[in-house]
């Protein structure tokens, strides 16, 4: 994930403001890590360079 995304990106189910948390990065990519909204305590992995922004019941299915 490009970290420039930060400025576009918001909590699907809240519309809240995220915070990244990362875990591996090359460059201004984000490859492993996770993005937590404060405001409805969801948390959305990152695996490989993509944000996993399904709402949590999707998630699995």
């Amino acid at each position: 994930m490009k970290l420039d995304l930060m400025d576009i990106l918001a909590c699907p189910m809240c519309k809240g403001t995220l915070e990244l948390k990362v875990a591996q990065q090359v460059g201004d990519e984000v490859v492993t890590g996770s993005l937590h909204c404060a405001a409805c305590n969801e948390v959305y992995p990152i695996t490989e360079r993509i944000p996993n922004l399904l709402p949590p019941a999707l998630r699995n299915a």
